[in-house]
């Protein structure tokens, strides 16, 4: 099968399939795949779950993933050559988490090298709606070279159904969108990644919700890029969701025109939830950095005090479930013209 050949000699070193898992299995449109549909290739994987790799095209249709143990990979040269895509909103389908393009809530989960999109916004006639392409809830999560691409709610990383709290990696990721585009409550850490405010009159990176001081949770950005188009008004770092919302920057190139104080209030004037989280930056850099006009509440970090955001630190000592390369740092430039913008019809 020269398809099943050429992908496992690209994919070779992407993935390690543990012993006693079956062979990965092929998601392509060509007729010699052992699937044409992502759904329907996890729904064949066995409980303790198994790789699926995905030949380059646009896949356009809904993905739940509940199984643990589950990988997906894109066979293709660059994230953009393989994209699942669908539109549906939370006006339209009963609320923010129903809109996922692709949801996984088993633990262990692998997404590498591929995009993942919901076009809701991309349609002049849909009302404005939450739209997230990409949900995640499971536990030692690893997302590595992905594209998400939205528009309001990009990206869910969020504790599991059961409140468990979720433990998450993002390396090399590209993620788009304008208002609250990363949210949720998890331990969530991201290094190297670009993150994108698309035109909007309103962009805000941010909105973790962690509800309580002794929960254990976070996001932390480790070297990424914050970008914006020309046309994005009033961008800022992040509101908190929950009154307890941490979120920390370390040597953060600031490549878009943050507003003076970094970070806003949920809805100003009415709530007062600054003063109870903890936002945070270290030597962030670039146009949008200006340590001295963020607000009060906020934090410029010395080197000893981010060194408790470490990542050794952040996840306890417990690393063991990461990429043995996690260390290392990038093994491909995020702003390459692999990960860059575009549109799933181009």
């Amino acid at each position: 099968m020269r398809i099943f050949v050429s992908s496992a000699a690209l994919l070779a070193g992407c993935f390690c399939i543990p012993a006693g898992y079956a062979h990965p299995l092929l998601v392509s449109h060509a007729g010699n795949a052992d699937y044409h549909s992502v759904q329907q290739a996890i729904d064949a994987l066995p409980a303790e779950g198994g790789d699926l790799w995905i030949a380059p095209g646009i896949y356009r249709e809904k993905v739940k993933i509940t199984k643990s143990g589950v990988h997906l990979a894109g066979t293709g040269n660059r994230p953009e050559d393989t994209v699942i895509v669908y539109g549906d909103g939370a006006v339209n389908v009963g609320g923010t988490a129903r809109s996922a393009t692709l949801d996984a809530t088993g633990d262990d989960f692998r997404l590498e090298n591929l995009t993942i999109q919901n076009d809701y916004a991309l349609h002049p006639a849909n009302p404005p709606s939450q739209a997230v392409a990409l949900s995640v809830t499971g536990d030692r999560d690893v997302i590595t070279r992905v594209r998400l691409l939205g528009a309001q709610d990009t990206l869910f990383a969020g504790k599991g159904p059961n409140g468990r709290m979720s433990r998450q990696y993002f390396s090399n990721c590209y993620i788009e969108g304008h208002v609250d585009f990363i949210f949720g409550n998890a331990k969530a850490w991201f290094r190297h990644c670009e993150l994108h405010g698309i035109a909007n009159q309103a962009v805000v990176y941010t909105a973790q919700s962690k509800a309580a001081p002794d929960e254990d949770s976070g996001y932390v950005f480790d070297h990424c890029r914050l970008s914006a188009d020309p046309a994005a008004r009033y961008i800022a770092l992040g509101r908190p969701w929950r009154p307890y919302a941490t979120v920390v920057f370390l040597s953060a190139k600031i490549d878009a025109p943050v507003i003076a104080e970094g970070w806003r209030e949920w809805t100003p004037g009415k709530t007062n939830t600054l003063r109870t989280s903890y936002f945070a930056e270290y030597r962030s850099f670039g146009v949008g950095a200006n340590p001295s006009g963020r607000e009060p509440h906020s934090h410029q970090l010395t080197e000893g005090e981010a060194a408790r955001w470490s990542l050794s630190v952040f996840f306890r000592g417990v690393t063991d479930w990461l990429p043995t390369n996690h260390h290392e740092g990038t093994q491909s430039n995020v702003h390459d013209e692999g990960l860059r913008r575009r549109s799933s019809d181009e």
